[in-house]
This record gives structure tokens, C-alpha cells and sequence, in this order.
């Protein structure tokens, strides 16, 4: 009766101690990352995974990005922090409610910034093997604002959320702060963004 007893202990023991291994395993090797060099917005706390460090957490960042002719930008230098507002869009050439909004934003964009002077980024998230759908969607809907492919998907790392769910507008202010985020995207979304935008004057 000893013996039938102490067997399942034995196997609790194990499984607990191959449990600990797995939970400690990752805290080691983030306790071992690289700290940045750079100030976290307090904003952005806790919502930024240890991989892929160091990246910069605030406005502009410093992704690279890549346009349809194949040339490698960076976020830095392209996204402009000109004391005006800044819209970017994020999505995917595989997501139906991206395609729905870009379309709504084509046919109102030309208005809007005839009214209100913003910048605005519409960036695909796309694996780097699905670029040349990138490339083709972006070519044939001819967008009036610019459009980019994240190259290496350095903005999952960076971003509040982490992308979880397309597509996603997030607004900044002049200082390059987050004032507006929405994610998915209902009929009528774009004229609360719009809304949002005309409000940071």
C-alpha cells in the first residue's frame, strides 16, 4: 500500500519540478536581455515584450520600413514629427475589415486634408513573404497618402497591444503622444478619427 502511495507523489514532484523549469526558463533569459538605452514613455509600460530590444518605444521609433519599389526606409526619418497630428494605420493584405477601411479613408482623405494638416501612414504588417502582395494591393488602389510594409514587423514589439487584432488607427499629437486608439473597424469609424483629429488644434 506504500508503494501505490508514494508513486503518485513521486510524479507530482516531477511534473512540479518540470513546470518550474518551464515558468523560471524565460525570466532568466529577460533578466539577461539587453536594457535599452532609451526613456520609456510611462505610458508604455509593461506593454513592451524583452525581445527585439532595444527599439525605440516613442514616436517616431525606429523601424525599418520598406516602400513598393524595394527601397528600406526607417521609421525615424520617414515618419515625420513636424508639430502636426499623425495618423497611423495599421493592416494586413489578408484582412477584409482592413480593405473596408483603407477604402473609406481613399474616399475621404482628399477633404479631409484640404481642412485639417496631418500626416498620415497607412503600414502592412505583412510577412515578408507576402510583400509582393503588399506592393500590388498598395499599386492598384492608389492611395492618396503613403503606405509602407514593415519589414521586419518591429512594430508587434513596440506597439501598445503588441498589434493584437487588425486593423488598428492610432493617433498621435504634435508632441508624438498617443491620444487615439481604435482597433477593427465599423462602418463610420473614420469620421470619429477625423473627429479626433480636428480636436487637436
Amino acid at each position: 500500500m506504500k508503494k501505490i502511495f508514494f508513486l503518485p507523489l513521486l510524479l507530482l514532484s516531477f511534473v512540479a519540478c518540470q513546470s518550474q523549469q518551464a515558468t523560471t526558463s524565460p525570466t532568466e533569459k529577460i533578466a539577461t536581455a539587453t536594457v535599452p538605452t532609451f526613456k520609456v514613455p510611462a505610458h508604455y509600460k509593461a506593454t513592451i515584450p524583452a525581445q527585439g530590444l532595444p527599439i525605440a518605444t516613442d514616436y517616431p521609433y525606429n523601424v525599418d520600413l520598406t516602400n513598393v519599389d524595394g527601397t528600406i526606409l526607417n521609421s525615424a526619418t520617414t515618419f515625420e514629427k513636424n508639430g502636426k497630428p499623425t495618423v497611423v494605420l495599421f493592416w494586413l493584405t489578408t484582412c477584409y475589415p482592413c480593405g473596408l477601411e483603407l477604402k473609406a479613408l481613399k474616399e475621404k482623405y482628399p477633404k479631409w486634408i484640404t481642412e485639417e494638416d496631418f500626416n498620415f501612414y497607412a503600414v502592412s504588417t505583412d510577412f515578408q513573404k507576402n510583400y509582393a502582395s503588399f506592393t500590388k494591393r498598395v499599386s492598384e488602389s492608389q492611395w492618396p497618402f503613403e503606405a509602407y510594409h514593415d519589414t521586419n514587423k518591429g512594430f508587434s514589439k513596440v506597439i501598445p497591444g503588441n498589434l493584437n487584432g487588425l486593423p488598428q488607427v492610432f493617433l498621435y499629437d504634435a508632441e508624438g503622444n498617443i491620444v487615439y486608439h481604435k482597433r477593427k473597424y465599423r462602418t463610420g469609424d473614420e469620421d470619429v478619427l477625423f473627429e479626433k483629429i480636428k480636436s487637436l488644434k
